[in-house]
Order: C-alpha cells, then sequence, then structure tokens
C-alpha cells in the first residue's frame, strides 16, 4: 500500500537567499526616481554656476564703466581688459614676383602671440589691377563675401587688421587696387582696422621714402609702435573728418576721466599733412547714425542730386589735398632737392647677382654670351651672320635700365625700372661711355688664360667696334641720347639701337645710328597689351606713330619679331599690314628663348616655337609681303632675316655693313651740321655664301667650331 507523499513549499519572503537579493530589486523597481533625482541635481548646478557667472560681469562692468569707450577715447583701460587686449600677430602675403614675401620676411614683431592677434596682410597689385596668383582666390572670396547679404556687416566682426599694399605708380589707373580693395571688403565686413593702409611704391620718383623697401620700413615702424601702444591698453578713435578744426569730437569725451599724459593723443592732430595717422575703426564706427540710416534707407530722387554733389566735392577736396601734399615728391626730388636715383639699393643687388656692372645711378653693361662663345672660337651671334657684327669686339650695354613695358618674355624678369618719362637723375654721356668701356674691358680681360680662347679674339676684344644698345630697358628714354650716340661714332664704335615702339617723337628726333631696331611684338592691339603689357594707356596709337617715325629714317632699320607659340603666330596679315606702315630695310623674326621659370611671366617651354615653325611662319609672311624675300638664316639663335629687295643687287644679297663706310659718311654728316646725309644703301656690303638662308651651314660661320651640348636634354630652346 503506497502512502501519499506531501510536499509543503515555502513561500515565505523571509527566507535568507529572498533577503540578499531585495535592495538590488527595489533599486531597480525605483531607477526612474533615481534617475530624475541626479537630472535635477545637475541642472540646479548649472543654473547656480550662470547665475554666478553673471553676478560676476555685472560686478567687473560696475567696476569699470564703459570699457570700452574709454579704451576708444580716454587712451587707458583697466588691467583686466588691457590683458585681453594684447595682440600677436598674424602675416598673410600675396606676392608674384617676390617682393611682398621679401619684405613679409622682414617683419620683427617683438609682441607675444596671446588669444587675441593682429591679422596683416601685404599684397601686391598685378597685372591689370588683379591680385596675384597666390592671393586671387582670397580677394574673390572676400569680394564675394562684402556684397553678400548673408554674410552681413558683422561677419568679421572682433577681427583686427592691417594691410599694406604694393604696386607701382606708373600704372596710374590701378595702382594698389588690391590693397585699397581688401583693406574695403574686410572694413565693410565688420573688421576693426587696427593700422592706416600703408603703400609701397616701385616707382622710386613717386615714392614717399625713395623705394618701396623704405615705404615698407617707415609703415612698419608705425605699426609695431601702434601694436605696443595696444598692448598697453591705448586705442585711437578714428575721426570721420566732420569735426572742425581743433575741436575733435574724438578727444572730447570723457575727458575729466582722463589719465596723466593721455593729453598726447591731442598732439596728433598737429603733425604734417603728409603724414597720416594710425588708427582703429571698423565700418560700424566709421558711419554715423545719419549715415547708417542712409545706407540701409531708400533715398528720394529728389535728394540724390545733393548727396552725388555732397560726394564729388569730398572727392574733389581729397585730390586737390593729395595733389599738395604730394607736389614735392612728384617732382622726384629728395629731401635735398635732387632728383632721385634710377637704382636703389635692392634693384642694384638684384641686378648685381644677375652679373651687371652697373654705371652711375640709371646705366649697365654686361658680357653677351656670344661675345663669351666667339672668343673661343665657337660661332658668333645672329648680328654677325645678318649684318657682319664681330661679336668678340660688341659691347652690349644700355644709358636707361628703365622701361614702358613689362614684356612677359622679357630676360631680366622684370628686375628693371619702368617709367613712362625721364624723372631721375641723370648722369653725363661722357661717364657713361667711358666707364661701360672700361668695365667691358675688365669683364673680357677675365677670359685670359681661360682653356679654348683664341689668342688673337682676346687681343681684338678689348678693343670696343660695336655697340648693342639693347641690354635691357628703353635706351631712347635717356634725355641724352643722342650726345652718347655722337660719343660712339666719333670712339669709331658702330650703333645698334632697340626701342619698344612707345615713344615716337624720341624716334623722330634721333640723330642716324648705324642701325635702329624697333621691337614688333604683336600686330593687334589685343595681343600687343597681353604680351608687351604697357604702361601707357595710348600705347597702340604709340605703337603705330612710332613705326611711322621709323618710316621717315634714311638709314637702316629693322623690325624685329619675337614669336611666341599660341599668343602671336596666327597674325599674319595684321603683321603684313604694319610692314606696310613702316617700310623697314629687314625683319628678323625669332623664336621667343625661354630664359627659365619666373613667377613674373607665364611663359613656358610650351610658347617656344621650334625652329622649323618658325622658317614655315616666315614662308607665309613673305607671301603677303612682295617686296620682301627671306635673306639669311642663323639656326643655332631661332632666327630668319626678311629684307627688301633693293639690297639684292645682281641676285646676290648685301646685307652685311661696311663699318668703315659708315663711320667715314657719319663723320661728314656730322661735319656738315646734318646737311649731309645718306641712306642705308651706302654702307652695305655683299652678304658670305655661309650665312644666306638654304647655305648648309645655317648661318654658322666655317671660320668656327660648333659646340654641341654634352647632353642635348637640357637645352632650353627650340633650334
Amino acid at each position: 500500500m503506497k502512502l501519499p507523499v506531501c510536499v509543503i513549499l515555502n513561500l515565505d519572503p523571509s527566507v535568507d537567499t529572498w533577503d540578499l537579493s531585495s535592495p538590488l530589486i527595489s533599486l531597480w523597481i525605483n531607477r526612474f526616481y533615481i534617475y530624475l533625482g541626479f537630472a535635477v541635481s545637475i541642472s540646479l548646478w548649472i543654473c547656480l554656476q550662470v547665475v554666478s557667472k553673471t553676478q560676476d560681469r555685472n560686478l567687473q562692468e560696475k567696476s569699470v564703466p564703459k570699457a570700452p569707450q574709454n579704451l576708444m577715447t580716454n587712451g587707458y583701460v583697466s588691467l583686466q581688459e588691457k590683458d585681453i587686449f594684447v595682440s600677436g600677430v598674424k602675416i598673410f602675403y600675396g606676392s608674384q614676383t617676390g617682393t611682398a614675401k621679401k619684405v613679409t620676411l622682414a617683419v620683427n614683431c617683438p609682441l607675444a602671440v596671446t588669444s587675441k592677434n593682429v591679422c596683416v596682410f601685404l599684397v601686391a597689385t598685378y597685372t591689370d589691377g588683379r591680385p596675384t596668383e597666390s592671393a586671387e582666390w582670397f580677394c574673390k572670396w572676400l569680394e564675394e563675401a562684402s556684397s553678400d547679404f548673408r554674410f552681413g556687416k558683422s561677419y568679421l566682426k572682433g577681427m583686427r587688421y592691417a594691410v599694406f599694399g604694393l604696386g607701382n605708380s606708373a600704372y596710374s589707373s590701378h595702382f594698389n587696387k588690391v590693397g585699397k580693395n581688401v583693406d574695403k571688403w574686410l572694413w565693410m565686413l565688420g573688421a576693426h582696422r587696427v593700422m592706416s593702409r600703408g603703400e609701397g611704391d616701385c616707382d622710386v620718383v613717386k615714392s614717399k621714402h625713395g623705394s618701396i623697401e623704405a615705404d615698407f620700413r617707415a609703415w612698419k615702424t608705425k605699426f609695431i609702435s601702434q601694436l605696443q601702444a595696444l598692448q598697453k591698453g591705448e586705442r585711437k578713435k578714428y575721426c570721420g573728418g566732420h569735426c572742425k578744426k581743433g575741436k575733435c569730437e574724438s578727444h572730447q569725451h570723457d575727458s575729466e576721466e582722463r589719465e596723466e599724459g593721455s593729453h598726447e593723443q591731442d598732439e596728433l592732430h598737429h603733425r604734417d599733412t603728409e603724414e597720416e595717422e594710425p588708427f582703429e575703426s571698423s565700418s560700424e564706427e566709421e558711419f554715423g547714425g545719419e549715415d547708417r540710416q542712409s545706407l540701409n534707407s531708400i533715398v528720394d530722387v529728389e535728394d540724390l542730386g545733393k548727396i552725388m554733389d555732397h560726394v564729388k566735392k569730398e572727392k574733389r577736396e581729397k585730390e586737390q589735398q593729395e595733389e599738395k601734399s604730394g607736389l614735392f615728391r612728384n617732382m622726384g626730388r629728395n629731401e635735398d632737392g635732387e632728383r632721385r636715383a634710377m637704382i636703389t639699393a635692392a634693384l642694384r643687388e638684384a641686378l648685381t647677382k644677375q652679373g651687371y656692372q652697373l654705371i652711375g645711378s640709371h646705366s649697365g653693361v654686361k658680357l653677351c654670351r656670344w661675345t663669351k662663345s666667339m672668343l673661343r672660337g665657337r660661332g658668333g651671334c645672329y648680328k654677325h651672320t645678318f649684318y657682319g657684327i664681330e661679336s668678340h669686339r660688341c659691347m652690349e650695354t644700355t644709358p636707361s635700365l628703365a622701361c614702358a613695358n613689362k614684356c612677359v618674355f622679357c630676360w631680366r624678369h622684370h628686375t628693371n625700372p619702368v617709367g613712362t618719362e625721364w624723372r631721375w637723375k641723370m648722369d653725363q654721356p661722357e661717364m657713361i661711355l667711358k666707364e661701360a668701356v672700361e668695365n667691358h674691358q675688365n669683364m673680357i680681360k677675365q677670359f685670359k688664360g681661360v682653356p679654348g680662347v683664341k689668342a688673337e679674339r682676346f687681343e681684338e676684344g678689348m678693343t670696343v667696334k660695336h655697340c648693342a644698345l639693347s641690354l635691357v630697358g628703353e635706351p631712347i628714354m635717356y634725355p641724352e641720347i643722342n650726345r652718347f650716340l655722337k660719343l660712339l661714332h666719333q670712339c669709331k664704335i658702330s650703333s645698334f639701337l632697340v626701342t619698344n615702339a612707345q615713344f615716337p617723337a624720341e624716334i623722330r628726333n634721333l640723330k642716324p645710328v648705324t642701325q635702329l631696331y624697333v621691337s614688333v611684338d604683336a600686330s593687334t592691339k589685343e595681343s600687343l597689351k597681353k604680351i608687351d603689357r604697357p604702361l601707357f594707356k595710348d600705347f597702340w596709337q604709340r605703337f603705330l606713330d612710332s613705326l611711322k617715325a621709323l618710316a621717315a629714317k634714311q638709314q637702316r632699320t629693322v623690325y624685329r619679331l619675337t614669336l611666341v607659340k599660341a599668343w602671336n603666330v596666327d597674325e599674319l596679315q595684321a603683321y603684313a599690314q604694319l610692314v606696310f606702315l613702316g617700310n623697314p630695310d629687314f625683319i628678323e623674326v625669332k623664336g621667343v628663348t625661354y630664359c627659365g621659370e619666373s613667377s613674373a611671366s607665364s611663359l613656358t617651354m610650351a610658347h617656344v616655337p621650334w625652329h622649323e615653325e618658325v622658317v614655315q611662319f616666315v614662308r607665309e609672311l613673305v607671301d603677303l609681303i612682295p617686296d620682301y624675300e627671306i635673306a639669311c638664316e642663323h639656326e643655332h639663335s631661332n632666327c630668319l632675316l626678311i629684307a627688301h629687295k633693293k639690297f639684292k643687287i645682281g641676285g646676290e644679297w648685301w646685307t652685311w655693313i661696311d663699318y668703315n663706310r659708315f663711320q667715314e659718311l657719319i663723320q661728314e654728316y656730322e661735319d656738315s651740321g646734318g646737311s649731309k646725309t645718306f641712306s642705308a644703301k651706302d654702307y652695305m656690303a655683299r652678304t658670305p655664301h655661309w650665312a644666306l638662308f638654304g647655305a648648309n651651314e645655317r648661318g654658322f660661320d666655317p671660320k668656327d667650331t660648333r659646340h654641341q651640348r654634352k647632353n642635348k636634354s637640357k637645352a632650353i630652346s627650340g633650334c
């Protein structure tokens, strides 16, 4: 018999196992109340912190009433505000040729960098008033932002800045345009101007301090002084120019609270009118209440005339003031009343590094590579092939380093000065010629004993027989160019003068030279502006007038065409029209020479035409000018000569020059007081067979030995 089994379950929660787990269960069940408690506690703590900071801020404002206003008017600030206002400096520069970068490296600011920086912008103005390549994106963004309503007038509020622009006043229409625009755009976006804009001028004549480097040094001194003043808690209120003389409102408010020494601010109003007072301002501060309202309100048409009259009056007064203050400087004289030298210290250093021997204050001489080549018996330049010049006896010089163009293919990389008229100190032609010959001879002497130099040519090279006035710049700008040419001829030195066709009056007044060149770098107004980048606004008319003046010359005249692939090689018909206008005796057509990478030019090897391309261009051009034929070729220089048919006598070309006969003719001309003239055909000589187009020598003198590069891949020309 089975007995029933009774199973008793103990459900008493007081059992030990349930007692251990009961607190955890309770916490889990009430977890939401715990979270809520933590959240309320944190919120209360945050509120207490906010209230505490607000009370502290109110106490500070009460202890230092109107600190920003006092900072602007009284010239002092409390220690707490001063510590915040100490400035470091961040420099941004936009440079194309390296000038802005060079002055940037010259900045030596003694202030420590803190949380409140001052931004300095050193920006150069490049071709046609455009910014440099490195600053182009920044200027574009800044311009768009300043005119975009989404940014507003307080977008850069709190930013402090200063601007120094670099430019050349010879380009009067857009002098320092980029610097002015950057200053304006930053101001429009609400940034605070710490220092009045500085302007550096490459033109030593119009430069306020004699050079762009001196302009920057003067501005930098004021800028650092201003920063030091700001570091001490001093600021200067901008005067809008509406106050009466001696009653500037920026120095009348809160006068009773000024510290001892704050009256020095008033003395700034008694400075020379030429000196700009450094100031700090923003777009909001520089407009009064009425002006701010006018900017944001609708102007009645009836009031528009009054507004325009007011603007014109202010502009007229400003121009008169600038003209008055800059009258002395525009005369191109220094403090002693003397004209300034064309060559500044920085320019002298740059040109000396390039191998120039500088003469006086505006001239120079340099040894041509073809002179060195012919001393070694390795061949002469294309002038030797075309005209019989002895390259080892040719002196390359200029009485004027200044030029009126900034050509893209300039082999001097635009280190020389520019100008449209002579305003510099002038040296006498006797001194220039004497020192030019001496410097040339000294450079020739350095080749004595050099392996490969022929003794007979070294001796001949010590006597200058030819002078190429084509080194750099515009020789015809030199006021005493005719006296200089006369001295050359008296020394039995032939003259080859090159001009850039921007001075027609000087060409008309020029005395006879052995051969007169005009550079015809383009055949249309647009391409000439693009390639030559002239300073004159009426450059095209001057160009045409120069060609007309050339046509009136009786001595030898030459067009010099420099071909730049993709820029001026497709203008054949226009070139032909220019030939008819100037009627030159000869036309030299040469492929552009690539002189290495330069930030001043966008020229690359891709723009250098091959010799076959130059030959094809010349063939097509000759077909359009029936009075001319191809006469000579110099393959090594990538150059061909087109000559007028009058120099082809009896089926033979007479492009060479009888230099002894020329000296006789020029002497007769001088003795007769200019009445006994002569023409190009009176001193021509027969051209040797090896120099003619189509000869096997291709323009290389068989008396010499051609030297080939060991590594032809290093050649930098297309020939």
